[in-house]
């Protein structure tokens, strides 16, 4: 999948401010790009993750969202960067991805 498709289709976790009742996990800014992670539950027991981040960066988005849509999954804080690399084979800049990925694992504290 290439990123501008996952932006046009996916981003459910992505919010404009802190949700009510959730505990913000971390945030890293790197150059003009951000990222926050908010957390409903602990680090081992999550229930719902969401994400805020500089918007005008497809490849952050779409890492961000992933992740959280991941940390949902397994209920708990975490990345596997060959899961989210290959998640986005056909995208050509994959030293981008790569970047962006260290951002938003800076910003879950990992």
């Amino acid at each position: 999948m290439r990123v501008a498709e996952y932006v046009e289709k996916n981003l459910k976790n992505l919010v404009e401010e802190k949700p009510e009742g959730y505990t913000e996990l971390g945030k890293c800014t790197s150059g003009c790009h951000s990222v926050s992670f908010f957390i409903k539950g602990g680090p081992n027991k999550v229930e719902d993750a969401k994400f805020k981040a500089t918007k005008r960066c497809k490849k952050l988005l779409a890492v961000a969202d992933l992740v959280a849509e991941k940390i949902k999954e397994k209920g708990r804080v975490y990345l596997d960067d060959e899961e989210v690399l290959g998640h986005f084979p056909e995208e050509k800049e994959q030293d981008k991805i790569r970047e962006r990925l260290s951002i938003v694992r800076k910003a879950l504290g990992l």
